[in-house]
């Protein structure tokens, strides 16, 4: 039972490391220098795959990183069918990682707080 499980782990792990490569060493587009690939999720079926990144820079270069990687994404998901073996690829979307955003607010929420209750 575990096997049906394991391979979308196994194809979302190929699938960044794959992207994570090609962005460093083969995509050319400026718009993508500061991208970092966060995580991947890839469906059961393997038809999709939900590329998590985060971008440095402001709203401007985040919203350009975005239109960059959609722009490379059939270069990259055709570099993606090379690595599996697999007669299906999975279909690449990509969304920015709020992750680091939110652990950031969370702690300067926290540390509001501690001011507030260190204050007479």
């Amino acid at each position: 039972m575990s096997a049906p499980r394991r391979r979308p782990e196994q194809v979302s792990e190929l699938v960044r490391q794959v992207i994570a490569e090609a962005l460093l060493r083969d995509v050319r587009d400026p718009r993508i220098k500061l991208v970092t690939i966060t995580r991947v999720v890839v469906t059961g079926d393997l038809s999709q795959a939900r590329v998590y990144v985060t971008v440095l820079g402001d709203d401007a270069q985040r919203a350009e990183a975005m239109a960059g990687l959609e722009s490379a994404a059939g270069f990259l998901r055709s570099r993606v069918a090379k690595a599996l073996a697999s007669r299906t690829t999975p279909e690449l979307s990509f969304e920015p990682d709020r992750g680091a955003e939110h652990a950031h607010r969370i702690d300067q929420l926290l540390n509001e707080l501690k001011r507030e209750q260190e204050t007479p």
